[in-house]
């Protein structure tokens, strides 16, 4: 089965996706194996739960805050150059760590330590969405998608077991080295990927804050593009964090193990990964309606915490909700490529980082207050209506269905027209 990948011309023929496949996944590693050292020093030098919570938020919160900075970056610069320089900058703000005892680290170093890796992944998500359609010729860009995003599921998985080895067996010293290792690693592979860019789209930069602008200009002129966004804005924000808190803590208290969670977590991962690579051969002309549809399927998961009867109810329903990512890895990255003109994507993709995931952290913290407000099977059964009315409202925004505008692409000139058509 594999093998059709490695034929001439085929996905991993290619040299380039090849080398950023590999870039990747030892990046992600890296990513998710690092949080774990750090929690351990935090837990070393006495910090509480508040403070580490703290300290791992403000990567999320920087990533949020300079997303529109990078994408312009990303848009402005030649992509592989973004994504070496922040692989690298991640390296040698990881081995900061390295040279201090855990036992008199500040914690304020570490704060800083970690928004700055949220700096960086604002400059590296935007530049590695955008890069795809310069290395894969089109007909390859769905399966390049699909695989890579593959790639980013298995990895994150293995970082933090990675980690709990090398910090059991060597301690936190060896798992920043370990970690630095890999993000040099990934940025070595990057040297290798030969990133084919019409100069057409490497422009004179204009000023900062009209680039920016300008991005949300794309995203406007897309309406299906901005509607999908907002769809999966208000859903992280309600369903997805509560799910995400939720998860846990229900399992924990019902079946008095950690491991329901734990096995939950992974057959979901396991069921987007089928979905992921059933969506590459699959042939529609309306995507977005496969994608909102299959994206319905999430309602299992917090409807199995709603009723949790049995530990093999709840994990048929996280397998079975896995299968709702799937056909986004297929074909959101991949109709954007192909309908965004490649110097706004990088811009278009960091937009979409911020207005995704910048809810995230509120909708977590706000999850604990409401379950005790409401009640947790009330506001469980709530949020699932809530999915379902949001999923059926988008598909009546024009050019959702088929992912796809129907409009020339996309040029100040034309934006500027098409606003005085509205007035």
């Amino acid at each position: 089965m594999l093998k059709k990948y490695f034929e001439p011309g085929s996905l991993f023929a290619n040299k380039s996706y090849r080398y950023l496949w590999i870039s990747t996944v030892l990046t992600i590693v890296a990513m998710t194996a690092f949080p774990i050292a750090l929690a351990i020093s935090v837990l070393d030098a006495g910090g509480s739960a508040t403070v580490l919570g703290l300290i791992l938020g403000v990567r999320i919160v920087a990533g949020v805050l300079f997303a529109p900075i990078g994408g312009v970056w990303a848009d402005r610069l030649p992509r592989r150059t973004v994504l070496i320089a922040a692989d690298g900058f991640r390296a040698v703000i990881g081995s900061v760590v390295i040279f201090v005892q855990p036992e008199s680290i500040s914690f304020w170093i570490l704060g800083a330590i970690i928004f700055l890796m949220g700096v960086s992944d604002a400059f590296g998500g935007p530049a590695v969405g955008a890069i795809m359609p310069s290395i894969l010729p089109d007909h390859l860009l769905p399966a390049g998608n699909v695989l890579r995003g593959i790639a980013t599921k298995g990895a994150t998985i293995a970082g933090p077991g990675i980690a709990g080895v090398l910090i059991v067996s060597f301690g936190t010293h060896a798992t920043y080295i370990a970690t630095s290792c890999f993000f040099l690693l990934g940025a070595a592979m990057l040297f290798l990927v030969s990133e084919k860019r019409d100069k057409s789209d490497l422009r004179e930069p204009e000023k900062f804050l009209h680039e920016v602008k300008e991005g949300l200009r794309v995203v406007w002129y897309y309406k299906w593009i901005a509607a999908m966004i907002v769809m999966a804005t208000f859903q992280l924000l309600t369903v997805v964090a509560v799910e995400n808190v939720l998860l846990p803590v229900i399992t924990k208290r019902d079946f008095g193990t950690a491991a329901v969670y734990a096995t939950a977590a992974a057959l979901f991962s396991a069921g987007g990964m089928i979905s992921a690579i059933i969506s590459i051969k699959l042939k529609t002309k309306k995507p977005g309606t496969v994608a909102v549809v299959a994206w319905g399927l999430f309602i299992l998961a917090p409807l199995a915490l709603a009723f949790p009867n049995s530990r093999e109810l709840i994990y048929l329903a996280y397998f079975l909700a896995g299968f709702s990512v799937g056909p986004w890895e297929a074909f959101w990255f991949t109709t954007v490529q192909r309908e965004v003109p490649a110097e706004y994507q990088a811009r278009v993709f960091s937009i979409d980082y911020m207005g995704t995931v910048g809810l995230l952290p509120l909708g977590m913290a706000l999850a604990g207050p409401m379950s005790a407000w409401l009640g947790e099977q009330p506001l469980l059964i709530g949020i699932s209506i809530f999915h379902l009315a949001v999923c059926a409202a988008v598909l009546f925004v024009p050019g959702v269905k088929e992912m796809k505008s129907g409009l020339p692409p996309y040029t100040p000139k034309l934006n500027n027209s098409s606003l005085g058509e509205q007035e």
